[in-house]
């Protein structure tokens, strides 16, 4: 069967740090590797460990996301540094509903014969079935950011690394730092982020663990999808139907600077806000005093990390590796850790 060369997606682009990327392959063929997606044996990742120098796709969530725009400009940052050791490929969805498209990237990548995908899935069970055909074409997969579903993982007979933060414990910070600046009985709500992703549920469970240990009240819980238009709609009705709200904890920094337009624009500025990612937008309101605290999960290291373990997976015992999970950084942001 002839190899047939994917067209990407307007959204995506391509880094290609030694020479011109040839965007067909090194050739196509059958794949008799096993079920499990980071031990494949042969295909790209075997002739990766056989001396060619491996490239190494990046698949991120939508890159209009400030945290993922650093991520990309981290991961070129490293690849920069190690031009002999792999060429990277960059690519992202336009938003992060888009799951149709990030499962299209993993197919492109698979057809490309790349020798490793580092992704941060955007929906962690939609993706999983695509990851597993990576793994079966010999390409190695380690999983950042977003962690994929366990019980989806063993249905599926795939083991992928993880590489991120303990986002429950992350958002359990963030809720109790934000507690300081209320009162026990004072009214929060949470905005969730996509409800099948995994790093939102863990962020929601941390933000209630926070405020039931504060003794704050929840008065509502809501997905904003991740994105700052909806989230500022959904604040926008939550300060209306909630006069005495005291507090916004936003899943996410995007969704906690949709919060603070909505807030501004009520005339409510008494309503304390919390976020997650630490992007620069709202390093800045965070100095302002606007926003109370975020997390620092440093995205800019983030796919570095996970680019890492792939490289150390293709050199080394993939089999003894692949399981091999590596918990990342989370630092609370606030005003006063700015100031230093």
């Amino acid at each position: 069967m002839p190899c047939v060369q994917p067209r990407f997606p307007r959204q995506s682009f391509l880094v290609t740090l030694a020479g011109l990327l040839l965007l067909s392959g090194p050739g196509c063929g059958n794949s008799s590797a096993p079920e499990v997606a980071a031990e494949a044996d042969g295909g790209p990742a075997a002739a990766a460990a056989s001396g060619e120098k491996p490239r190494v796709a990046l698949v991120m969530k939508s890159l209009a996301n400030e945290f993922f725009a650093t991520m990309a400009e981290g991961a070129k940052s490293h690849a920069s540094q190690h031009v002999a050791d792999y060429e990277l490929i960059v690519n992202g969805i336009q938003d992060e509903t888009d799951l149709a498209g990030q499962v299209s990237l993993v197919e492109q990548m698979v057809a490309q014969q790349v020798a490793a995908i580092v992704i941060a899935p955007a929906d962690s069970k939609a993706l999983v079935p695509a990851l597993r055909k990576a793994g079966q074409a010999g390409i190695v997969v380690v999983n950042i950011d977003n962690r994929l579903d366990a019980e989806v993982l063993r249905e599926q007979q795939v083991q992928i690394p993880f590489v991120g933060p303990d986002n429950r414990v992350g958002a359990k910070n963030v809720g109790l730092q934000l507690a300081r600046s209320l009162q026990a009985g004072d009214e929060v709500a949470i905005l969730e982020g996509l409800e099948t992703s995994f790093n939102g549920q863990q962020r929601k469970l941390g933000f209630t663990e926070a405020a039931t240990e504060a003794g704050l009240k929840i008065v509502a819980s809501q997905s904003a999808q991740w994105e700052m238009d909806v989230a500022n709609q959904a604040a926008a009705a939550l300060l209306t139907a909630h006069p005495g709200l005291k507090g916004i904890m936003a899943c996410n920094d995007s969704m906690a600077l949709g919060a603070l337009a909505a807030v501004r624009a009520a005339g409510r500025n008494e309503v304390k806000i919390a976020g997650f990612d630490n992007i620069k937008a709202v390093r800045q309101a965070v100095l302002d005093g606007q926003i109370a605290v975020t997390a620092d999960q440093h995205g800019d290291q983030l796919a570095v990390y996970g680019i890492e373990t792939a490289l150390e997976l293709l050199r080394g015992d993939r089999q003894a590796a692949s399981v091999r999970d590596r918990e990342t950084a989370v630092d609370l942001i606030t005003k006063e850790t700015l100031s230093r």
